[in-house]
């Protein structure tokens, strides 16, 4: 067991030391632009933009999850993140080419620049991690399916948080995050 939890590991901080800082920084520095945020994704990885979601609630950015009944309607100044490794969900090709429709900005976080959501993303970030489809120019991998994508845009989107908290008014610690934690629990 210690040795599978040391490879996933090395395999995680390998692929996120491929990930460009430029890029990452870009992200940010729209994120922290925008109105307001949207996020989407499907399976693991939408679990991922709903942790992401959480944080960014918790840093107080306005930040919603696409397909909750209580989110409003996406705007111009708004930023639509979409995570996908493949870069060609269906569905998140869709909410992308509305939110362009509209005027929104869209960010992707995915292994494929080049995929149909990259060509239509203003912001992309690479994370040269394996997919579920074991493509050739993928990395190798002990583990199944989409899993170190998912762990990878997981801990990149954390990093994005702390990023950005840093670059916040002084106050911004955890005392200040756990003031508006959920407390209803």
């Amino acid at each position: 067991m210690k040795n599978i939890i040391e490879t996933i590991g090395t395999e995680i901080k390998t692929v996120l030391e491929n990930v460009s800082p430029e890029e990452t920084k870009e992200l940010a520095d729209n994120l922290e632009k925008a109105d307001r945020i949207f996020v989407a994704g499907t399976g693991r990885s939408g679990l991922v933009g709903k942790m992401f979601a959480m944080r960014m609630m918790h840093s107080e950015y306005p930040i919603y999850v696409v397909g909750e009944t209580i989110t409003p309607s996406i705007a111009t100044n708004d930023l639509l993140l979409l995570i996908s490794g493949s870069g060609s969900t269906g569905s998140l090709k869709q909410y992308g080419e509305k939110a362009k429709e509209i005027g929104a900005q869209v960010a992707l976080v995915t292994t494929n620049k080049d995929s149909a959501i990259g060509k239509l993303s203003d912001v992309t970030v690479t994370i040269p991690s394996a997919t579920k489809k074991r493509l050739p120019q993928e990395p190798t991998t002990i583990q199944p399916l989409g899993s170190q994508f998912d762990q990878s845009a997981h801990l990149l989107l954390d990093a994005i948080v702390v990023y950005l908290l840093e670059n916040k008014p002084a106050g911004q610690d955890n005392t200040k995050l756990n003031q508006v934690h959920a407390n209803l629990e």
